[in-house]
């Protein structure tokens, strides 16, 4: 019987000494529904719903004419949601002028499901994906 009363009180309080894991964020994965077949956009909303992360592009843009394939590239920085709107754009680097990698989003988020614009061009190296238009849901808790 002490066993049983016992159990419980040994539970909360090894509980209590571990230190509670952060918030991860939502992951959402989606499509683009102009551009090429195949092409995906991958992203993760913060869990105070304020800012997107580790966008990733993985598909063709065209350089310098010619299509290629990119694999899971984007910018390091955040994208700034407000009230459930994506806006943005990221240049790396900041100052890098004509040969910046430059990454422009858009977008509306509505609940676990997103839409939205995405762009990514280098001026210098006349590479650009031209404007897509994407669609996401939330598929589970970033890893």
């Amino acid at each position: 019987m002490r066993v049983f009363l016992l159990l419980p009180a040994l539970t909360l309080l090894l509980a209590a000494g571990t230190a509670p894991t952060p918030p991860t964020g939502t992951r959402f994965e989606g499509k683009f529904t102009n551009g090429m077949k195949g092409n995906t956009l991958s992203f993760v909303l913060a869990p105070d719903g304020k800012t997107i992360r580790d966008v990733t592009f993985k598909g063709y843009w065209r350089c310098d004419g010619k299509l290629e394939m990119l694999g899971a590239t984007g910018p390091r920085g955040s994208f700034a949601v407000t009230n459930g709107t994506i806006a943005g754009r990221l240049c790396e680097p900041p100052d890098g002028g004509a040969s910046a990698w430059c990454f422009d989003m858009g977008g509306k988020l509505a609940g676990k499901t997103a839409t939205g614009r995405f762009r990514m061009n280098i001026n210098a190296l006349r590479c650009d994906s031209y404007e897509l238009q994407w669609e996401a849901t939330a598929v589970g808790p970033a890893k």
